[in-house]
């Protein structure tokens, strides 16, 4: 596992500094440990030999608890969508969390995820094939962890306004 992404790499509460060298833009770099908490790497200084380590356990993204029952039910209003997300040197670039089910706390801007489509407030459906919709964040991060570098992930995206106009205008129509 890369320095940031094991749950033995910082505590709860402290800061750490390693050695390392800057390539392209000095910018945040997100990324979830086993325990679901979000390691942020900012270089220090510019482009020094230095990065700095924060961890941080910010408040859910979600605007409402939504259950698996509610994802699942024919006509919520969810889509499925589907991603394949290939890994770069530092991770994926998304952080899961929440209890049965899981949701996507934050996208790393430009990051893997991002590219991919991935956005805040999708609940993951399934990873690799697995469904893991009965699962807490801690086991669904740890098979995105221990997986294969590409991670196909099934997630449900609640439907915006202009798509339910959308469809109910469709449904009319037929």
């Amino acid at each position: 596992l890369p320095p940031c992404q094991g749950s033995n790499s910082a505590s709860k509460n402290e800061k750490a500094t390693k050695s390392g060298s800057c390539v392209g833009p000095a910018r945040p770099r997100l990324r979830s440990s086993s325990d679901g908490n979000i390691y942020t790497r900012r270089t220090v200084g510019g482009c020094s030999s230095f990065s700095s380590l924060t961890l941080s356990n910010p408040k859910s993204v979600l605007r409402r608890p939504v259950s698996t029952e509610e994802l699942q039910t024919p006509g919520s209003p969810y889509i499925k969508k589907t991603f394949t997300i290939v890994g770069d040197a530092v991770g994926w670039g998304f952080v899961v969390r929440g209890k049965q089910p899981c949701y996507i706390q934050a996208v790393e801007p430009f990051g893997p995820a991002a590219v991919a489509g991935m956005k805040v407030r999708q609940f993951v459906v399934s990873v690799n094939g697995l469904n893991v919709l009965d699962l807490d964040y801690r086991t669904v991060s740890h098979l995105i962890l221990t997986g294969p570098r590409t991670v196909v992930m099934e997630v449900m995206e609640e439907r915006d306004h202009w798509e339910e106009e959308e469809m109910q205008l469709t449904q009319e129509s037929n």
